[in-house]
């Protein structure tokens, strides 16, 4: 059975969740909320753990959190467990509480920690009701939706202060941080001196997406499921990582991929025109299979690859990419032309 890749650093950032079994909620009231809480606690105290950023949602938490020594694993298993077995007795229940085991994913800090910090604080707001569910977010992100009523901010940005099973209020100075929380190295990423004019740094970048529509996702970039970093953070960790790729398959996609020049080169052969010919063709075969390689075997960003496709918008190549991964799963002309370019391509 294939297990999750995980990767222990002394001093490592990772973004970490949990989501209940089948999504039910894994906090009922508040009492069990103040338990999590505790449990966070004593996880600093007893595995030295830093909990820079939380959330506690009804059916899942995220953490921001370092590790000073390398024992991810250990302190996560400890945390759920002990939570688990706390839950089941309280409510008389039995089985599982949690979905699998917790998701981690190492990221850098400099580059990414006050973004990953933005992600966790906002969870809050990322709801149908406030006009910040998925199929909004998108349209957004397309640029396509209408701009957000000024009541509607107000409501999203009421939510986001008055949460209470957050670490938000605690960042912007609505409530004091408990000892257990470490809000100084996030604040830092912000710059400035730190007190009160850092912390409104801090809420200004926060809830400027609330008002102009959430940014991108964070997770959009992460490579491998595990790691998100720039191109020097990401290589320094796949020299460390060790592992058996029959059971973590992740660990093939941490080796070096194809490049794009190589995955252009073989369709102009396939096809036998050069890709200035086919690039700017709507629906070309050809320039759609190079952008969906693009994106699914080399990990290029969309914007990238709308530079590649002759300056189109990145919309533009997120829907080429989808309207060719719908067309191949039925397609046996471009099944075939998939596999004529995987094959020539280095492993």
């Amino acid at each position: 059975m294939a297990r999750s890749l995980r990767i222990q650093k002394s001093g490592g950032w990772y973004h970490l969740t949990a989501r209940g079994n089948e999504r039910r909620p894994i906090y009922r009231d508040q009492k069990d909320r103040r338990h999590f809480c505790e449990l966070l606690a004593e996880l600093v105290e007893r595995y030295r753990f830093r909990i820079h950023t939380y959330v506690l949602m009804d059916n899942h938490y995220h953490l921001l959190a370092e590790t000073a020594e390398a024992n991810l694993s250990l302190g996560m298993q400890w945390l759920n467990v002990s939570y688990s077995v706390w839950f089941n007795r309280r409510h008389q229940r039995a089985g599982h509480l949690f979905q699998g085991r917790y998701q981690a994913i190492i990221i850098d800090r400099v580059g990414w920690g006050l973004e990953v910090s933005r992600y966790v604080h906002l969870n809050p707001v990322r709801v149908h009701k406030l006009g910040l569910g998925k199929g909004q977010r998108q349209i957004d992100r397309l640029g396509i939706g209408p701009a957000p009523r000024p009541e509607q901010v107000r409501e999203r940005i009421r939510v986001l202060r008055a949460y209470r099973w957050s670490s938000y209020r605690a960042y912007v100075g609505l409530e004091l941080a408990p000892a257990w929380l470490s809000c100084q190295s996030v604040l830092e990423l912000v710059g400035g001196k730190p007190g009160a004019k850092q912390r409104q740094a801090y809420r200004e970048h926060v809830e400027s997406a609330v008002r102009q529509g959430l940014p991108e996702s964070p997770w959009e970039k992460v490579s491998a499921r595990v790691m998100l970093g720039g191109a020097e953070f990401v290589q320094a960790l796949r020299k460390k990582v060790k592992g058996n790729a029959r059971e973590q398959p992740q660990l093939k996609q941490l080796m070096p991929g194809p490049n794009i020049e190589t995955v252009i080169r073989e369709i102009e052969r396939l096809k036998g025109q050069r890709w200035e010919q086919f690039r700017d063709r709507y629906g070309d075969n050809g320039r759609d299979l190079a952008l969906w390689f693009g994106r699914k075997r080399c990990g290029l960003k969309l914007r990238v690859l709308a530079q590649w496709a002759g300056g189109l918008d990145y919309a533009g190549v997120s829907l080429a990419v989808k309207r060719f991964d719908q067309r191949r799963r039925r397609d046996k002309k471009l099944q075939r032309m998939i596999a004529q370019v995987d094959s020539a391509l280095p492993l």
